[in-house]
């Protein structure tokens, strides 16, 4: 996260169809779209001060200025320079700086060590954008067909490129606000008011979740080759997954204080042993960012400091956390195969960051008070959106893969270690960029992105 053919590209992943601003003609559709993914990640730094673009929290975190820059930088180093007949980087120390994992494309800057550059300013970062932004609506104006089919493929790479870091900046900057006393709040407009519903323990509100059944079959995993995928979405192959059932919604933060308040982080039976000794080395007694104030438990949020809703799926988890607490329910962490199959006839709809709540939503079949507690909830809420799911599937390669001669390869082989599949987006993943078959993946201690829990379960 350079291809010589959209042959190549399209095994890393393929151009966007005509569908997208089918109005106009090619190139206005592309820079179109490419201006608005730009724009949106500008957007997203609306009201933040200078101050607060340049901090490195933990090793983890790049500061906002960084992402501004090196979502540019891939414009300037995958399209202008490869394109434009004599290119010259205006301030080529750029590349140095703003490459991240692109071994290919040369050496890079420490990551751990980004927030220590206070030179290029971000008003320096701003213009830099400008002036590349710039040059690849100039080369798109005058680009022939031939051309075009050549920059396509990396074009719409890059936006989704971009529109992961528009995620990493969200969840950055809230890392960094919260290690604040003051308690900054990024954006308050739309954030919905503190839920005050009561939590499933007395049964009042949050209706307990449901399990969906889903038989034995082979089914048909990963991405058909339609529209545009990255390379650890292939290739598309035949899984013969056994029967199961899926919670019809995710875990609630009421859920989860149920399994703090009997003790959950002080037993050592529903642990992992490396997640036993993570608990005790970090002193971990609640999700990130969770704190107990005048005996309840309040939450860091990036509309600021409130009260934990207890209707709202419970979010910044380990991979630890979710199978100690699917322990704790009895059932367990559902399989990327199993959360794949279960979503194939869902609707791709939900708390996105388009919806700039920028916080996990209640799901109504959560909040609502059912009249009859016995019927059974046979449809999946929130399977997109919100809080990434952890899956149990160790992050690998599917059977079959093989890198394209020139492509630019975002994830296979990169990061397969010791990391565990994610599923379904989050209330920063962006609509557009979302697919059924997207696998996203952490190391099982992480807490810092949006993730949480739906439990599955084995037939009895």
């Amino acid at each position: 996260m350079s291809p010589a053919s959209v042959e190549a590209a399209t095994e890393m992943g393929a151009a966007e169809g005509p569908h997208l601003h089918s109005g106009l003609g090619r190139v206005e559709r592309l820079l179109a779209r490419f201006h608005q993914v730009r724009n949106f990640t500008n957007a997203l730094c609306t009201g933040l001060e200078p101050e607060d673009c340049v901090v490195q929290s933990m090793p983890d975190v790049s500061p906002t200025k960084w992402h501004l820059a090196h979502t540019t930088w891939f414009f300037e180093t995958f399209i202008l320079k490869k394109f434009v007949p004599g290119y010259r980087p205006e301030i080529p120390e750029y590349a140095y700086l703003f490459n991240s994992y692109y071994n290919a494309a040369g050496d890079m800057h420490r990551r751990d060590l980004r927030g220590l550059i206070s030179r290029p300013t971000i008003t320096e970062a701003q213009r830099y954008r400008a002036s590349i932004d710039s040059h690849i609506e100039n080369l798109l104006s005058d680009a022939d067909g031939k051309l075009l089919d050549d920059i396509e493929p990396i074009l719409v790479l890059g936006r989704h490129h971009e529109q992961q870091h528009q995620e990493l900046l969200i969840t950055d900057i809230k890392h960094v606000f919260a290690q604040n006393p003051l308690y900054p709040v990024f954006r308050a407009g739309k954030a919905r008011p503190p839920d005050t519903a009561k939590g499933s323990r007395d049964g009042a509100a949050i209706r307990t979740y449901d399990f969906v059944d889903f038989e034995e079959a082979t089914v048909a995993i990963g991405h058909d080759g339609r529209g545009f995928a990255y390379d650890n979405e292939g290739p598309r192959h035949q899984a013969l997954i056994p029967a199961f059932s899926l919670a019809s919604r995710p875990v609630t933060n009421g859920d989860y204080i149920a399994f703090i308040e009997d003790n959950g982080y002080r037993r050592p039976e529903f642990w992992l042993s490396l997640g036993w000794m993570t608990v005790n080395e970090q002193r971990w007694q609640a999700p990130l960012y969770w704190t107990k104030h005048d005996g309840a438990w309040w939450h860091f949020t990036l509309s600021g400091f409130r009260p934990v809703g207890e209707s709202e799926p419970v979010t910044h988890v380990s991979y630890f956390e979710a199978d100690a607490y699917a322990n704790w329910a009895g059932a367990r962490v559902p399989t990327e195969f199993e959360w794949e199959r279960a979503a194939l006839d869902c609707p791709i709809d939900g708390n996105f960051v388009e919806d700039e709540l920028f916080h996990p939503a209640p799901t109504a079949v959560a909040s609502a008070v059912s009249a009859d507690k016995t019927a059974q909830d046979k449809d999946l809420h929130q399977m997109f959106g919100d809080v990434w799911e952890w899956t149990r599937s160790a992050y690998s390669p599917y059977p079959g893969y093989r890198a394209a001669p020139g492509a630019l390869g975002e994830y296979n082989g990169k990061f397969m270690c010791n990391q565990y599949v994610l599923r379904g987006g989050s209330c920063a993943t962006s609509r557009s960029h979302i697919r059924r078959t997207y696998r996203n993946f952490f190391q099982p201690e992480k807490r810092w992105q949006f993730t949480g829990i739906r439990l599955a379960r084995d037939p009895a």
